[in-house]
């Protein structure tokens, strides 16, 4: 069962000096938590779940084509019925996750859809068993069901690695107890952390945004916060992160997954040596990349070492004021307007229908996601909006994010989730629209070499730290084969990756090792990280294909972002004339970020 997940009430609004701050509306969803609807689904679930595996357990085999049509959209509107009532616990529960009673009602919730959906583990099992010969007659005799073929292909990827019939179900019925419960320990964890900098109470958000001040004293007091507060945690997240990655090696051997690695690339629908080839392409360009812009923002601070937390500061020529909340949504949407009118008709329900949650508030899930919900429904995006400029490219991000969702619910349930790897198109790309057309506004060459080395940092942030994050799992994950990790052994590996990564520039202060802890994707989805240097360096190339006049650039974009899932990355990027096997791609969109560096050196003369 796919349960809908975050790459993370009444219509309220929250005033403050950002202005009116939109909050969720739930209710397209279910009004409350005992709302008769919601107990109707959970009701039909129940019964439905058992009707299915009543009607088709032991006969998938005999079905003829239509029969199994029926099958496949029965199994589909269970997805969407579990899916819609995990979507509305799950988002309940990241507005406050300290919040007792809504992490109860996620955890009954999760419980009761898990006991209905086990009898259901033999429909992929049985189907994995049909004759290939079987199944291809099956398709070519009835065109709906053969839509379905590219979920019918990734679910067969996983032939090789499935188990008995009675080992899934006992491993789909003990799920509850085993990674969602250290998640649920790792999220509650990070939202109750309490952060003192310089006598000032502050959540891990907040903290974390001190980063990016313009006084240098508040970036340092910030990081001396965390990294105690990491510090006084530490023994907990290695226990969270040596139990996982211990699960994940257990069910890996079963499976006989020949590495840690290979399930992540199995639901992505990518080949391992793609992957490797965007891997090492990256790291090789290290020196061109980061290590280079990193010594010229050393340059621009006046700085001869920089510390770790003067990575994300401001540039002392950057304006500090903060941007309004109506400011941010015009600057987007005028983005994407310009790009394509309905793309902006498309974003415009997320603001006015209570799709975003925008507010910092205490025990709200830190970060920024957009959440598909289902498909008969709509995405919803969660923010933590302070003002930044950085928080308007998050917003363009996750409205990018949410656009795309919105074009591939057409595709129904089971295709419309679109593969990691392609998942972040719509978002970086978004980004893109709005950086471009900031640079476009741009009045002084200040204001410009502002804007730049901001594109530049999330860039690296997005491929550089995304890469260094994936050698960083590789290397715990293999470690952890041969036995128990300490905090100090998971510390060193973390330094590894980011003293290669960031340059020689840098020094790394006392408690910086333990940075490790707070990043939620390592607990979350192992080896998620990639697919955002994956979507950067594809978009990149996407939008050189764009600048270049293509005129059918934008009929095309579109039909990629609804495909959604139905297609595989090769098949969709043919159009463009792209592809992500051919080394040269990631050349292509790493040339990007030189070009950019380029010109702030320029800049410099």
């Amino acid at each position: 069962m796919r349960f809908p997940t975050p790459l993370f009430d009444a219509n309220a609004t929250g005033g403050n000096q950002f202005g009116e701050l939109p909050e969720w509306d739930l209710s397209d969803l279910y009004t409350a938590e005992d709302s008769k609807e919601l107990r109707r689904d959970m009701a039909w679930l129940e019964t439905e779940c058992a009707d299915f595996a009543q009607s088709y357990e032991g006969k998938l085999a005999s079905l003829d084509a239509e029969g199994m049509l029926q099958a496949v959209r029965r199994y589909e509107e269970i997805d969407v019925i579990a899916g819609r009532i995990m979507s509305f616990a799950g988002l309940r529960y990241y507005q406050m996750t300290t919040d007792a009673d809504r992490a109860k009602f996620m955890a009954d919730c999760q419980d009761k859809i898990t006991a209905y959906t086990t009898p259901l583990v033999f429909y992929g099992l049985e189907f994995n068993r049909l004759d290939d010969d079987h199944l291809s007659g099956l398709i070519a005799q009835n065109a709906d069901l053969a839509r379905y073929k590219p979920v019918f292909d990734r679910m067969r990827a996983m032939k090789p690695h499935q188990l008995s019939d009675e080992l899934e179900k006992f491993l789909h019925d003990q799920s509850t107890v085993g990674a969602s419960a250290w998640n649920r320990l790792f999220d509650e964890t990070m939202a109750g952390l309490e952060f003192d900098v310089d006598g000032e109470t502050l959540n891990l958000e907040s903290t974390l945004n001190l980063l990016t001040e313009q006084d240098r004293s508040k970036r340092e007091a910030a990081s001396h916060a965390l990294a105690a507060v990491f510090q006084n945690n530490i023994k907990l997240f290695a226990r969270v992160h040596n139990t996982l990655a211990k699960e994940k090696e257990i069910e890996d051997r079963w499976r006989n997954m020949p590495t840690p690695q290979t399930g992540r690339h199995l639901s992505n629908h990518v080949e391992p040596e793609v992957v490797e080839a965007l891997r090492n392409a990256v790291v090789k360009a290290y020196p061109r990349l980061s290590h280079r812009y990193y010594r010229l923002k050393a340059k621009w601070l006046g700085l001869d070492r920089m510390e770790t937390w003067d990575r994300n500061a401001p540039l002392p020529m950057e304006n500090t004021r903060t941007v309004d909340w109506a400011e941010a949504q015009k600057t987007v949407m005028d983005a994407y307007g310009d790009f394509a009118p309905e793309m902006a008709e498309l974003a415009e329900p997320f603001f006015s229908k209570g799709w975003i949650d925008a507010p910092v508030k205490p025990g709200k899930a830190p970060g920024a996601f957009a959440h598909p919900t289902v498909t008969t429904v709509h995405p919803y995006v969660m923010l933590n909006y302070l003002g930044k400029p950085r928080d308007v490219m998050t917003l363009a991000h996750e409205l990018g994010h949410g656009v795309h969702q919105v074009l591939a619910a057409e595709q129904g349930e089971l295709l419309s989730s679109t593969p990691l790897t392609l998942a972040e198109t719509a978002s970086v790309f978004g980004e893109m629209l709005t950086f471009r057309k900031l640079l476009e506004g741009a009045k002084t060459k200040e204001e410009r070499k502002v804007l730049l080395a901001g594109k530049v940092e999330d860039m690296i942030n997005t491929v550089v730290r995304q890469i260094a994050f994936y050698d960083f799992e590789c290397k715990l994950h293999d470690a952890r084969r041969s036995g128990e990790l300490t905090p100090d052994d998971i510390n060193a590996l973390w330094m590894s990756v980011q003293a290669e990564s960031l340059g020689d520039v840098f020094d790394f202060h006392e408690g910086y090792e333990t940075f490790w802890a707070y990043i939620p994707h390592f607990v979350h989805s192992p080896f998620y990280v990639y697919a955002y240097a994956f979507g950067d360096g594809l978009v990149n190339a996407l939008y050189a294909v764009y600048e270049e006049g293509d005129p059918d650039f934008k009929s095309k974009y579109f039909d990629m972002l609804k495909a959604g899932g139905s297609k595989h990355h090769k098949e969709l990027l043919a159009p463009f004339g792209l592809d992500a096997s051919d080394p040269a791609f990631w050349d292509k969109g790493l040339s990007m970020i030189e070009g950019f560096i380029d010109e702030l050196e320029a800049l410099e003369s």
